[in-house]
């Protein structure tokens, strides 16, 4: 598969389009709204096409697919508009700006015959896939999950601060930690949460939440760009628990490991450097040229965004709020 790439965004230059390169697959061209910037990134990363406008790139380069990583607020509009190109979209987690406009997004892309998935890299690193097969076949019953995702944002015009652009620390990172709280438990019933604005930007930039669930279980989700690093979910069940630092954004060459303890007898497994970014690729152009469906699809991506649309509502509120589609 050749894919295009929307901007010169640094998760595209640094992960992703690497990312690809080591797949079977290719980057064959890339676009921006600065054409010498498209050259000189095409240039250092050996792509062979650059231009410098998105709509130019969907109709002229020999390209299969589209890689979206622009601001949360565009995510939508140019993703409908490669669609408009017959072009197949991998686009930046969250896909859209709330879960109405990610269902409009997946109608759409259904509509013109290409195949849309959401790109949440960490969900195809092999210790998440162990981490769930763990706690679903080993130990009990889960009563808490705390999923946290937090980084130091230093810059006043970074894009995450801005409201027009869908910014703020739920969408950036907070949406991991609802995807693994969710892995976990299921589609939450309720959700309650507080939110800070540090920066006076007009987003969060932090949150604290909580999803609840009809069963009595319960999971504390929380994100920000104030503070240290903070990247880690734990799993309490009823006979043990499990723990998995640095769960969302380990780099390629680097182990990672996860620990759990059931009745008392501890384990800690140790897993190989992957890029997920690579496995993810590979996983969307593999189900898209195979004619399957892409691994994350509407229920996962709708799924995350009606907790997020929760979260966010009972923030704005200051009451707990229903998940849409638990009543």
């Amino acid at each position: 598969m050749r894919f295009g790439v929307i901007s010169t965004a640094k998760i595209g230059r640094e992960d992703v389009i690497p990312g690809i390169q080591k797949s079977d697959h290719t980057v064959a061209a890339i676009s921006s709204r600065d054409a010498d910037r498209a050259r000189q990134v095409a240039d250092d990363l050996g792509i062979e096409s650059a231009y410098g406008d998105y709509e130019t790139m969907f109709a002229e380069a020999d390209i299969d697919a589209v890689y979206n990583p622009l601001p949360n607020g565009l995510h939508a509009e140019w993703s409908m508009e490669a669609a408009d190109h017959g072009l197949h979209v991998l686009c930046e987690k969250p896909l859209a700006v709330d879960a109405a406009e990610a269902a409009d997004v997946f109608d759409y892309c259904a509509e013109q015959g290409v195949e849309l998935m959401e790109a949440f890299m960490y969900q195809f690193h092999p210790r998440t896939e162990r981490a769930r097969e763990i706690v679903n076949e080993e130990l009990g019953e889960i009563h808490t999950v705390d999923a946290s995702f937090k980084f130091p944002l230093d810059n006043p015009n970074n894009i995450r601060l801005d409201p027009g652009l869908a910014g703020g620390s739920l969408m950036d990172v907070g949406c991991y930690a609802v995807s693994a709280a969710r892995g976990f438990l299921g589609e939450p019933d309720r959700a309650f949460a507080h939110t800070r604005d540090s920066w006076d930007s007009g987003v969060d930039t932090n949150l604290a939440g909580v999803l609840s669930y009809d069963d009595g279980s319960v999971a504390s989700v929380s994100s920000g760009f104030d503070g240290p690093d903070r990247d880690y979910y734990r799993v309490e069940t009823d006979d043990g628990w499990l723990e998995a630092p640095n769960c969302f954004g380990p780099e390629h060459d680097q182990s990672v490991s996860l620990t759990y303890s059931v009745d008392g007898r501890e384990v800690t497994e140790t897993f190989d450097p992957v890029d997920h970014y690579q496995l993810q690729v590979q996983a969307f152009a593999d189900a898209v040229e195979s004619g399957a469906s892409p691994p994350l699809g509407p229920e996962e991506t709708l799924g995350n965004m009606r907790a997020i649309d929760a979260l966010a509502q009972s923030a704005e509120r200051g009451e707990p709020v229903a998940v849409a589609g638990s009543e």
